[in-house]
């Protein structure tokens, strides 16, 4: 037996309303459930799931994230169109959030962090039939490059040419 793929992430964090302000804002959440400021549960658009992205308040004074420790390193989240990742980068970009951009040969990619210091990255896969074969490793991003290439609509993962 083995897993399909990751179902939805759970993070503590220091103030409920402040990251769900974050992750609708930026990510385009939904709030799905809300307890009193204590939790929260937030659903892509689209999904399937009952909730992709769960929130426990852990107080004010929690300590955040220590880079380079054991832990939780980052999340990935996926857009639906290179577009989309634009429009996000953007957006995070304008908050302060974006602490990087790398091309992966099969993803192009942003990392942030929210509110609390977890960082995440937001990505967009190549479709499958360009991934590199020889890709040396992780390249600085070239957003309007991707963008001339593949259009702002083709779906993540899709054929060239299948924009919908």
């Amino acid at each position: 037996m083995a897993v399909r793929r990751l179902n939805h992430a759970v993070l503590y964090i220091r103030d409920v309303p402040r990251a769900v302000e974050f992750y609708t804002d930026v990510l385009g959440f939904e709030v799905s459930a809300e307890y009193d400021g204590r939790a929260a549960f937030l659903r892509a658009a689209g999904t399937l799931n009952d909730h992709d992205l769960g929130l426990f308040a852990v107080g004010g004074q929690a300590a955040g994230p220590v880079p380079g420790q054991v832990g939780l390193y980052h999340l990935a989240w996926e857009a639906g169109t290179l577009g989309d990742l634009a429009a996000i980068g953007a957006k995070l970009q304008a908050r302060g959030a974006l602490v990087g951009a790398s091309d992966h040969g099969v993803s192009k990619s942003f990392y942030a962090k929210d509110p609390d210091g977890i960082e995440f990255e937001v990505m967009w896969r190549v479709p499958r039939e360009e991934w590199p074969t020889d890709h040396a490793g992780v390249e600085r991003l070239d957003l309007d490059a991707a963008l001339t290439r593949w259009g702002a609509d083709l779906p993540t993962g899709a054929a060239a040419g299948s924009a919908t």
